[in-house]
């Protein structure tokens, strides 16, 4: 009697084990996901003035609400998985012509240009002058969809190839791109100022683009001419305060720091002939021990102290950091400027925003936008599993710049209009 007894309630334990198992698998996938998080418009921070308030009425992607794919999407670790690993959906491929500028060491420059297929909005000649994230080109998937996008709203697209970043592009010269060096985004600023004198320019950045054109615009006041307003995509700010906190496994930012160091790696390994060959004049603080140093390297840090500042001539890592990052040079930056970020960027340490935070509290050109959702570059929308072939991102730079381009033709309008008055008077 008690044998039976006890084999029957055998199937109950095991039941109860089942449904236990089954609920942590649940809650694992609930908290994995971040299913619980709501969706909400990004915070917004600002300074009350004319053109906020402009902006405010002119691009509703700033006051609704950002709804990324109801299963994944509110991961930042998928969304940037999927924005490194797919790009985009359905990824078009936009039609350019390559050009190549000889650089005053020898180095070959390239970026890629891409004319409009519409009218603009306003009817003027705007050219989205791009800067992609690192070792990034205008051949990966989420800088297509953004070119084809932007063409198809009236806009040209010049889009710059980091030196070294194209598998079929050889090196010229012992350098490839660095962090934070302008000088081939000048470049191509230049030749499209020189080439299209009627033209204005809305400068964007992915990214390390982003630190890239934003030191840029800050680095003198003549290269924000003709520039109507620039646009910053999830970047850090300040390299100097995000390598501490990219050597910690907090939201696995030490992963992906491994995996973004072997990539660069490959590239430079691949150039290795270019950039370490007996032939070649390398920088006097680069020795051939610092190839070695590379093979072993885990770490972004230290590839940039062993090999990267030493393009540069610069004496250490700390320097190098300091001197490279644009957060020395935002409060220079006079024209619009809105800085993207996501609150779930894996990434970019929260410690991090205080920065752009800080900007926009003082600065009344400034708007910091920060999205709960969207991870590293991802910002995919859709409904339930399958993301749309265009994100959330691609279509607030497109909205913001358009709101810009009417915002100065309204202030030429009303000068005229004052003109006219006093002329009259």
């Amino acid at each position: 009697m008690n044998a039976m007894l006890e084999t029957s309630e055998l199937p109950a334990v095991f039941d109860g084990v089942k449904l236990a198992a089954v609920a942590a698998v649940l809650y694992v996938i609930v908290r994995c996901l971040n299913l619980k998080s709501p969706t909400a418009p990004p915070d917004l921070y600002f300074q009350d003035s004319g053109l906020s308030r402009f902006l405010l009425k002119s691009c509703p992607l700033l006051t609704k609400e950002y709804i990324p794919p109801l299963i994944w999407g509110k991961s930042g670790h998928i969304q940037t998985a999927l924005y490194g690993k797919m790009g985009r959906v359905r990824s078009p491929h936009p039609y350019g012509h390559r050009k190549f500028i000889t650089m005053s060491d020898g180095a070959t420059s390239t970026f890629d240009l891409f004319e409009p297929l519409a009218e603009h909005c306003v009817g003027d000649d705007v050219t989205m002058v791009i800067c992609p994230g690192i070792a990034n080109h205008s051949e990966k998937q989420y800088i297509r969809t953004f070119v084809d996008y932007a063409q198809k709203n009236g806009y040209r697209c010049a889009v710059l190839n980091h030196l070294g970043a194209l598998p079929n592009i050889e090196l010229t010269s012992p350098r490839m791109f660095t962090y934070g060096c302008t000088w081939e985004f000048g470049a191509m600023v230049n030749y499209i100022k020189k080439t299209y004198p009627l033209t204005q320019l809305v400068v964007v950045g992915f990214s390390l683009g982003g630190n890239i054109v934003c030191k840029y615009l800050g680095e003198t006041q003549a290269n924000q001419e003709k520039v109507l307003c620039c646009v910053s995509v999830c970047q850090g700010y300040s390299a100097l305060r995000a390598q501490e906190t990219f050597m910690q496994w907090d939201q696995c930012r030490r992963f992906y720091n491994f995996l973004m160091a072997d990539n660069m790696k490959r590239i430079i390994l691949s150039h290795r002939q270019a950039l370490f060959g007996d032939h070649v004049k390398k920088p006097q603080s680069l020795e051939d021990t610092d190839l070695s140093r590379l093979y072993t390297a885990t770490s972004l840090m230290q590839i940039d102290d062993n090999v990267m500042r030493k393009f540069h001539g610069y004496n250490s890592l700390k320097e190098y950091y300091e001197e490279e990052s644009c957060m020395r040079y935002l409060h220079r930056i006079y024209v619009p400027l809105m800085l993207v970020n996501a609150a779930d960027d894996p990434l970019v340490h929260e410690s991090l925003l205080t920065i752009p935070k800080s900007l926009s509290e003082k600065r009344e050109n400034v708007m910091f936008v920060l999205p709960l959702h969207g991870g590293h570059l991802g910002f995919f929308e859709g409904s339930v599993l399958f993301p749309e072939p265009l994100t959330w991102m691609d279509k607030l730079v497109v909205e913001y710049a358009n709101a810009i381009c009417q915002w100065e033709r309204n202030k030429s309008q009303c000068s005229d209009t004052e003109q006219v008055e006093a002329d009259l008077e």
